[in-house]
């Protein structure tokens, strides 16, 4: 088997001539052919979707990377994957006709939008702002992932609310705000 090196110059040799770009890193995992990457905007990651309908996260440092873990769940091939600038999420969209949302830490699916008629096929995210964009067959959608104001109610002088996973309680007439209960999932064993 040829070592890492020798792949890389043979890469590096056959892509740029050599000389131009240096090649960095190959990357081998998937089964078929990748349609995207994106590096994540901070950490040392990268991720990947493909026509074997999966989603790999890959970490790399000044010398190497390599595969970190594999997400599967699409049933065609993934289009586009991107890192969610202000939550630690990855968003991936597929010919299965879905957008399927995944945390990055645990590596599970958490939310799956599907559009019944269309296929999607790229996604975009605002820098600054918690939209997203998708292309599809007929079309483009922008959409948010989460409510940016959190629900609240009003009782007796006090107003009740979600932030940070926890519901919390202000009390208008001390200003005293305090958190009641972690709303964080619990894992079963």
């Amino acid at each position: 088997p040829m070592d890492e090196n020798n792949v890389v110059s043979r890469v590096n040799n056959e892509l740029f001539g050599g000389n131009d770009a240096v090649v960095k890193y190959v990357l081998e995992g998937h089964e078929r052919g990748v349609n995207w990457a994106s590096f994540h905007p901070t950490l040392p990651l990268v991720i990947s979707g493909a026509d074997d309908r999966q989603v790999k996260l890959w970490r790399m440092n000044e010398t190497k990377a390599w595969e970190v873990d594999t997400m599967r769940g699409h049933t065609n091939n993934v289009s586009c994957v991107l890192f969610h600038p202000k939550h630690e999420l990855i968003v991936s969209n597929s010919e299965d006709r879905t957008i399927r949302v995944w945390d990055i830490s645990k590596r599970l699916g958490v939310q799956t939008f599907r559009r019944e008629s269309d296929r999607f096929w790229i996604l975009a995210v605002h820098p600054e702002e918690n939209l997203i964009a998708a292309g599809h067959d007929s079309g483009m959608t922008v959409f948010k992932l989460e409510r940016e104001r959190p629900a609240f109610d009003i009782h007796a002088g006090k107003c009740f609310y979600v932030k940070d996973r926890y519901l919390r309680m202000h009390e208008f007439n001390s200003t005293r705000d305090v958190p009641l209960v972690s709303l964080r999932r619990t894992t079963s064993n």
